[in-house]
C-alpha cells in the first residue's frame, strides 16, 4: 500500500502551507544552505592560504648564520714551512681575513701562498705570492691583460692594472704586482685604489723586512 503525503502541516498556523509558503521556505533553505557552502568555501581558502604563508615561511625565511670567525693567516704562514718568508701583512683589525692557503705542490709548478681578505667596505682584495715564479705565471695572475702604470710604495716599485671599466672584469678588476727576492706578489679585488695602497704598504714593509732589502 502506498502511503499518501498531504500539505506539509504548518505548526505554527495550524493548517497545511499553502504553495506560495512551500516555495517560499524551499527557497530559503536553499539560500542558507548557499550561504553556509561560501563560509566553508572562505574558511578553506583561508585555512589554505595559511598554510602556504608557514611554509614559506620555514623554508625560505631563515635567520642568517652567524658571521665566520676570521682566518689566523699569520698561524698558517708560520707552520706552513716554505722556503722562503711568506708575506704576512700587519693590517687593521676592520680588515678580515676569510682564506689563506699555502700550496707547496700547485699543477702549474709554482709554489703559491694566498691570503683572502674583505676590506672595511666590504670588498675582496687577494693576496698571491708566487715562489719561483716566471713571466707566464704573472701575467696569467692578472688574466694576461696590459699594465695601465706603476707606483712605488714604501721602496718597493709595483706594477697597476686598473681595469675596473673592463666588462666582467670580477676579482681582476684593480690588481698589483711586485718582484722581490726570488717572490712575485699580486693583489687583486674589488677593493678601492685606497686600499690596494694600504694593503701594499703594509706588504712592501713586511716584504723588505724580512729579505733584508728595506
Amino acid at each position: 500500500m502506498s502511503r499518501e503525503h498531504g500539505p506539509r502541516i504548518v505548526a505554527e498556523l495550524g493548517r497545511p502551507e499553502t504553495a506560495d509558503e512551500t516555495a517560499a521556505r524551499k527557497a530559503e533553505t536553499s539560500r542558507t544552505h548557499r550561504a553556509n557552502q561560501t563560509f566553508l568555501n572562505l574558511a578553506l581558502a583561508l585555512v589554505a592560504s595559511l598554510v602556504v604563508v608557514l611554509v614559506t615561511v620555514l623554508v625560505v625565511v631563515r635567520p642568517d648564520p652567524p658571521a665566520a670567525p676570521p682566518v689566523d693567516y699569520r698561524a698558517i704562514a708560520s707552520e706552513a714551512g716554505a722556503s722562503v718568508p711568506l708575506a704576512i701583512p700587519d693590517l687593521p683589525a676592520t680588515w678580515k681575513a676569510n682564506s689563506a692557503v699555502f700550496d707547496e705542490t700547485p699543477a702549474d709548478g709554482v709554489a703559491t701562498w694566498y691570503i683572502g681578505f674583505i676590506t672595511p667596505d666590504q670588498q675582496f682584495i687577494g693576496v698571491r705570492q708566487g715562489i719561483g715564479a716566471n713571466p707566464t705565471w704573472l701575467s696569467n695572475q692578472v688574466g694576461n691583460r696590459s699594465a695601465t702604470g706603476s707606483t712605488r710604495i714604501d721602496g718597493l716599485d709595483w706594477q697597476l692594472f686598473d681595469h675596473r671599466d673592463a666588462k666582467d672584469a670580477g676579482n681582476l678588476a684593480y690588481a698589483m704586482t711586485a718582484s722581490i727576492s726570488g717572490s712575485d706578489f699580486v693583489l687583486f679585488g674589488t677593493a678601492s685604489p685606497h686600499d690596494f695602497d694600504v694593503l701594499a704598504a703594509s706588504l712592501s714593509h713586511d716584504i723588505q723586512s724580512k729579505t733584508g732589502n728595506g
